[in-house]
């Protein structure tokens, strides 16, 4: 590794690789516009970046201007490179447009400062991988390299002495990207991140790719060949001319953190402990004081374990995210221990989820609190294997509680009585939930989503000003801790018209179209989805000519004479998932006509306790035999017609007794309720995912299906 180190800085002039390993005739946007800070070294950086594409045969266009970020623009380049921007550098348009082309193929790649951009865009900073935070002075520091098989450091060794700007960042992207260098904090001054310290990283955004390098501060910098092969590998992988793995491969364990190592606070102070880890603690601790920790990032965090003594009253200890008053993810009590010396340790689960930076509140009685000697944040692995964006679960977010929304919602149809007596054959083992509770009900739901292996929800939508809409973007931000996305299902409020609907796909695109959760299809042009239950009661939908350029619209029908001026067409009926009528003829419509065919499954129906003394059908679901039956009848060309998508009806459309959210196992007494025991062979608490568990199985098939068909 050493040989190879020294060559590659051994090098002059451009750097280049063999013509086999390089493909010809790409382009690539370099955008440097700044709003704050402006770095000397970007004209070094560009004039780089031009030699490169002049030796290794791609196009290079050199831009300030915002106005080039529209989708039409972005479409003619391979990558867009940020180099040295600062502050916010495009308008809400732009960002869309940038957002649209990563997700939708396109390559980004990030050069230093970019990670100092875009505050005010919160999508922004997972396209990047993490923000910045500060920096010490200019000098010479490790830079130890992670990963050898991507193409940016395939030249380096194992250590890399050089002279840059060394970025401390908010959080620590590792849980999200593939880290391919980090600096030895021991090698320099001024280091932040708790001695885990990513410095050049990339990671999958939506169809696209991403790629950011904290070095390149210097005009020096630009003339070093090592770096500028670094660029050179950056730009090809951005530009996906040059294939690597750059999933995440999961963060560190759980890592001891010194009580005393705070980087913010109020009213605490380090105290002198000879039985302490290091011989000091966080101490000084009073009611209503905090410490924050800028280095531990709260994202997946599970549980918060902590080495404590007091000899004064006792208290809590609140860890929260992003601030002193941020999101609360848990609280553990503390009782005295009798001694400042004699040390416990607590542990606590956090329920809740978060992001940002680490921040403990204290609460008790008067005085002297507690210390805390060191504490551990575990998280959770991030999910590294990738959801199907070809599977849809139909959501339902009308769902309320007393304690969230005054009174109940829903549980009561059928004239029921919640808690225990809900209008449901089925009931939810997280019992009766509110849809408001993103940090609770709403971010299990997504864990569980993401367990079932499908990758897009389709959010029930009422109208704009509704209840689902007024809780749309909290529930989109649960989605997107999860790297679940959300389309859209329009259903038949009072007035709907087609021209109404029209307005609405155009509100739902410009509300919410910027937000990471939101679902466009790549493979269709990149567009929005929405789902129209109950087409067949407008006659004439002419008027979503003026929007299905940019947005796919499928209708309820499976008759082909019905869905003039739509993108395709799916069916949401459980029931008739069992026997597929017209499903043949109208997979094959569609795929003779370049439209989007996506039949409904479900696991059963049945709602006699939401509707009682209701006369119409219901299908059991046969110990999950009904599911299986309906998902082979999909995926049949002879009975389905070969599906582009598959809806499954539903995640939680409780009253019909069609969800895959877990039932509870043993629900309350004397209300007739069903469970899912005996499905696939499961009996008690196993049998609560049964469903899900099936639902990953066939999405599996049906991702396999779908490679086999492509060209």
């Amino acid at each position: 590794m050493a040989l190879l180190a020294t060559l590659a800085l051994g090098f002059a002039g451009a750097v280049t690789v063999p013509a086999t390993a390089a493909a010809a005739d790409y382009d690539v946007l370099v955008f440097s516009k700044t709003a704050g800070f402006r770095h000397d070294s970007i004209p070094a950086g560009i004039d780089a970046v031009r030699s490169l594409g002049t030796a290794n045969n791609f196009s290079v266009t050199a831009t300030e201007d915002s106005a080039a970020f529209t989708a039409s623009n972005l479409a003619g380049y391979e990558a867009v490179v940020f180099l040295n921007t600062t502050g916010d550098v495009l308008g809400d348009a732009q960002q869309n447009a940038l957002q649209s082309y990563v997700d939708g193929g396109g390559g980004f790649l990030g050069v230093h400062a970019a990670a100092d951009t875009e505050y005010g865009w919160p999508h922004y900073e997972q396209l990047v991988g993490a923000r910045f935070q500060s920096h010490p002075a200019i000098q010479r520091a490790t830079v130890k390299t992670e990963d050898r098989s991507h193409p940016a450091t395939a030249h380096l060794g194992a250590d890399w002495s050089r002279t840059d700007e060394w970025y401390n960042y908010r959080s620590n992207p590792r849980a999200g990207v593939r880290v391919l260098q980090s600096l030895d904090e021991s090698s320099y001054s001024g280091g932040e991140m708790g001695g885990d310290h990513p410095i050049t990283w990339c990671h999958p955004q939506g169809s696209g790719r991403s790629f950011y390098t904290g070095l390149g501060h210097t005009a020096e910098s630009y003339a070093d060949p090592a770096f500028r092969s670094l660029l050179l590998g950056g730009i090809r992988y951005a530009a996906g001319t040059a294939p690597a793995d750059c999933s995440p491969r999961g963060g560190t364990g759980p890592k001891t953190v010194e009580g005393e190592s705070y980087t913010s606070g109020s009213g605490v102070q380090p105290a002198a402990h000879g039985n302490a880890s290091g011989g000091q603690t966080l101490g000084y601790i009073e009611n209503g004081d905090w410490a924050g920790y800028a280095s531990v990032a709260t994202a997946g965090a599970r549980t918060f374990t902590a080495k404590v003594s007091s000899a004064g009253a006792g208290g809590t200890v609140e860890v929260r995210a992003g601030s002193a008053t941020g999101t609360l993810l848990g609280s553990v009590r503390i009782a005295p221990t009798g001694g400042w010396e004699t040390f416990t340790t607590v542990s606590t689960t956090l329920t809740a989820t978060g992001s940002g930076p680490l921040f403990l509140r204290f609460t008790g009685g008067s005085g002297a609190l507690f210390d805390i000697d060191t504490f551990t944040l575990a998280t959770a692995p991030p999910v590294t294997e990738a959801l199907s964006q070809n599977v849809h679960l139909f959501y339902y977010p009308w769902y309320g509680t007393p304690a969230g929304q005054g009174s109940w919602r829903h549980w009561q149809q059928g004239g029921r009585t919640p808690p225990d007596d809900i209008g449901a054959d089925l009931y939810p083992a997280l019992g009766p939930y509110d849809s408001g509770d993103t940090a609770g009900a709403v971010d299990q739901h997504m864990r569980w989503t993401a367990q079932s292996g499908a990758g897009v929800l389709v959010y029930s939508w009422w109208g704009r000003g509704g209840y689902e809409d007024g809780i749309a973007r909290r529930v989109m931000d649960a989605a997107q801790r999860h790297g679940i996305k959300v389309a859209w299902h329009i259903e038949p409020y009072a007035g709907r018209t087609a021209q109404s609907v029209v307005d609405d796909i155009r509100y739902l695109n410009s509300t919410y179209g910027s937000h990471p959760a939101f679902y466009r299809d790549a493979a269709h042009g990149n567009r929005s989805a929405f789902y129209i239950f109950e087409s067949l009661r407008i006659a004439d939908w002419t008027a979503l000519d003026q929007v299905t350029a940019s947005s796919i619209v499928l209708a309820q029908t499976t008759d082909t004479t019905k869905i003039a001026h739509f993108s395709g067409l799916y069916t949401y009926d459980g029931i008739a998932g069992a026997t597929a009528p017209g499903w043949k003829q109208a997979g094959d419509y569609a795929r003779a006509n370049n439209l989007i065919w996506a039949p409904s499954v479900a696991p059963g129906y049945v709602d006699d306790r939401a509707v009682p003394g209701n006369t119409t059908p219901t299908l059991g679901r046969s110990n999950g035999a009904t599911y299986d039956k309906e998902w082979n009848n999909a995926l049949d060309p002879a009975i389905g017609g070969s599906p582009a998508w598959v809806s499954v009806t539903s995640f939680n459309e409780w009253h019909e007794g069609s969800s895959i959210e877990p039932a509870k196992a043993d629900p309350p007494a004397g209300h007739g309720y069903q469970t899912y025991s005996g499905a696939y062979g499961k009996t008690g608490a196993a049998a609560e995912t049964a469903y899900l568990d099936r639902t990953k199985y066939w999405v599996g098939e049906f991702e396999k299906q779908r490679a086999a068909r492509r060209p």
